[in-house]
């Protein structure tokens, strides 16, 4: 078997563990209390730096997502595919370690006692992934940390409050991943290859989307749940989606 197979195989096996009792136990705590949120008419909220704004902004907006979710998109967090200028790796690496940005960023956002954050890192050990943490707390949220948690218990905290993800959080799901991310050897070469940190992640993502409208449903309610327009059914996925927007609207004028 060459690499790629053995990544694909090393990808499936992390998917899989994620069936753990205690995993599926945090997934399913999560998904209440998202499901409340929204029922309540409050929002979930989801965030993450470098890479792990990918999974932060896959709950929200596209095909098979729900109104209620809003992912918070940092763009110098998140954008840095220009490599060098404007927006380049190194503001990138700087900035995500600059204590208080995270909560500069929360200031742009209006929470309400009750909403819950969602925060995707897979160290756990940045200062702005941590900054949001504490600071979601102090303003009332449920937090939750989707993090490596074999990463960071062998990693000493960087924030000066002394806390990584996996203690700011009120529940955590450990995305399983070994430390470093990268976890495919190449024979004869130092460094490691195939991250899943990203996959693992969206995954968890998904499965927390898919679980809070399945609770909607069974509680009576209508998840408002975006469709996929590029069908034959292209109207009445366009009107769905119309009536998606409205009540995102009518979320964010509450506030």
């Amino acid at each position: 078997m060459s690499l790629s197979d053995d990544y694909i195989a090393e990808v499936q096996r992390r998917v899989k563990a994620l069936e753990a009792s205690e995993t599926r136990a945090a997934i399913a705590q999560t998904v209440d209390m998202c499901a409340s949120a929204i029922e309540n008419d409050k929002m979930v909220f989801s965030f993450g730096t470098g890479h792990g704004s990918f999974a932060a902004l896959e709950m929200f907006p596209r095909t098979g997502t729900c109104a209620g979710f809003r992912p918070m998109i940092e763009t110098p967090l998140s954008n840095f595919h220009n490599l060098f200028g404007d927006m380049g790796v190194n503001q990138y690496r700087f900035l995500h370690t600059t204590e208080g940005y995270g909560r500069a960023i929360m200031t742009s956002y209006q929470f309400q006692a009750g909403d819950t954050m969602i925060l995707f890192s897979h160290s756990g050990l940045n200062a702005v992934i941590v900054d949001c943490a504490i600071r979601a707390r102090e303003l009332g949220m449920s937090v939750v940390g989707i993090t490596s948690v074999p990463h960071a218990s062998q990693t000493p905290p960087k924030h000066s409050s002394g806390l990584r993800l996996f203690e700011a959080a009120d529940v955590v799901i450990d995305t399983g991943v070994p430390l470093g991310d990268a976890g495919m050897a190449v024979p004869g070469y130092p460094y490691a290859v195939g991250p899943t940190s990203t996959i693992i992640a969206t995954t968890i993502s998904h499965a927390i989307v898919s679980g809070t409208v399945q609770q909607l449903v069974s509680r009576g309610r209508d998840p408002f749940v975006m469709v996929n327009p590029n069908t034959a059914g292209v109207d009445e996925a366009n009107d769905q989606n119309a009536r998606v927007m409205e009540e995102v609207r009518r979320r964010c004028s509450r506030r």
